[in-house]
């Protein structure tokens, strides 16, 4: 947030670069980009953060250019969260409901907590637990379940992990550049957020953001989120490779990449050569766009192959109704689509941040390296243990009364909470629900929910 009222500002700590934005949310749910900086910066490594004072002053650098521009100041921030550390896990949780009483918010808020007590390795913290179906009664599918009557409701739940020396080093990153951090949010999760449409997400989807270190993947099928998978490579791999296999300096690699490269061979021309000025003393170097085009395809191929492997694994590869999505920097490579669509036999587009509207920032918009830097601020909130509550998003705003046994409503302390919340300001960080459980032990009796 920021000192105007209601600004959501949030940073994107990629491996090539730190981006910072800053929008405003409508009331019809869209969001307003105000401004986007972007900075260079090689303090990251495959989505970890590995040198903090280098991103730290990254962070600052393009902070302070997004404030100048804005003429606002910015305190908190959204952040992504991704890397090889990040894992995910399927996990079911079931809660019993005395005397067969109507399923509420509450109900399932204690099942939610339950997805929190299941067991981590040294060194691990649940940064999200993301809801998919729920069962009562032996009857599955549910997606909304408050209302229904019956005696027991379990629910299948989406668990991201990831590792906590990780998630601290982003931290200390934030809090050098001056900032104070709103809430960690799964890489993929912000870039779908922007691109996808409702309607993508019901008929089957997978969202690919090809950054700079990482390859990230999120699967969605009837509206569901079923599956999220970071792969530990990206476009600097195909740098990499023209770097070695065309003996060019890194920043000529780049370059050959992005203005001549091409992902599929085939199209590239075989008598179209371009001429890179060799060290000083040495001749230029002839490359042509043949060779250049089949280094990129060969290690494209190669991430295809693990985006395949992911799909394969969650099960939906033929529920695809949707296809593929591509975004993310790499998304920005010649006849990728094609390449993607001829390996998969998968529909495939590029995507863009199709839920944002600007008034100065068009060019943000249509470029896919910025998609999760916008979906950041779009999926503020949304996600269970991201670290903030929106408005949209009170999660006891109708529990003011709870039915006994007897049918008879009795009364809660709701007064005493709504007071609470006007005189203080209320801030989760780290395990969102052991806090609610802590607030609101001394409003509900547990007892009445035990398994």
């Amino acid at each position: 947030m920021s000192q105007e009222l209601n600004v959501i500002s949030a940073i994107d700590i990629g491996s090539t670069k730190v981006v910072a934005v800053a929008g405003r949310k409508h009331p019809n749910g869209m969001l307003e980009v105000l401004g986007v900086e972007k900075v260079p910066c090689a303090g990251v490594k495959r989505g970890v953060v590995l040198n903090i004072d280098e991103t730290g002053k990254a962070i600052q650098q393009a902070v302070f250019a997004l404030e100048d521009r804005l003429g606002i100041k910015l305190s908190d921030v959204f952040a992504g969260v991704s890397g090889q550390h990040i894992r995910t896990m399927g996990n079911r949780c079931y809660r019993f409901i005395k005397g067969g009483s109507v399923i509420n918010t509450f109900d399932l808020e204690q099942l939610l907590q339950d997805s929190y007590r299941i067991v981590l390795e040294p060194d691990e913290k649940i940064l999200h637990v993301v809801p998919q179906d729920y069962i009562v009664d032996h009857e599955s599918g549910i997606k909304e379940p408050e209302g229904y009557s019956g005696q027991k409701i379990e629910g299948n739940y989406h668990v991201v992990i990831g590792r906590n020396s990780a998630i601290k080093n982003l931290e200390k990153c934030i809090e050098r550049a001056g900032l104070r951090l709103n809430g960690l949010i799964l890489s993929s999760l912000a870039s779908s957020g922007s691109v996808l449409s409702e309607e993508e997400k019901e008929a089957g989807v997978v969202m690919v953001d090809i950054g700079g270190g990482t390859t990230d993947l999120a699967l969605f099928h009837d509206g569901v989120l079923r599956h999220t998978a970071v792969i530990p490579f990206g476009g600097n791999v195909i740098t990499s490779d023209i770097k070695e296999g065309c003996a060019v300096l890194q920043k000529q690699a780049e370059a050959l990449k992005m203005r001549f490269g091409s992902a599929l061979g085939t199209l590239a021309r075989e008598d179209a050569v371009v001429s890179i000025p060799g060290i000083p003393g040495w001749e230029p170097k002839v490359i042509s766009f043949k060779s250049l085009a089949c280094i990129i395809q060969a290690r494209m191929e190669e991430i295809i192959e693990l985006i395949i492997h992911h799909v394969e694994r969650s099960g939906f590869y033929e529920k695809l109704g949707a296809g593929i999505v591509l975004t993310g920097g790499g998304a920005n490579l010649h006849h990728l689509a094609e390449l993607t669509k001829l390996k998969t036999g998968l529909d495939v587009r590029i995507g863009t941040s199709a839920r944002a509207f600007t008034n100065g920032e068009k060019k943000a918009l249509s470029d896919p390296s910025l998609v999760t830097a916008i979906g950041l601020m779009i999926s503020a909130g949304k996600y269970p243990g991201s670290g903030m509550i929106t408005r949209e998003q009170v999660l006891f705003e109708d529990m003011q009364t709870e039915e006994d046994i007897s049918g008879k409503k009795k009364k809660t302390s709701g007064n005493k909470s709504r007071k609470s919340k006007k005189t203080k300001k209320a801030e989760f960080t780290g395990d969102l629900f052991e806090k609610l459980q802590r607030n609101f032990a001394s409003i509900f009796d547990e007892r009445d929910t035990e398994m």
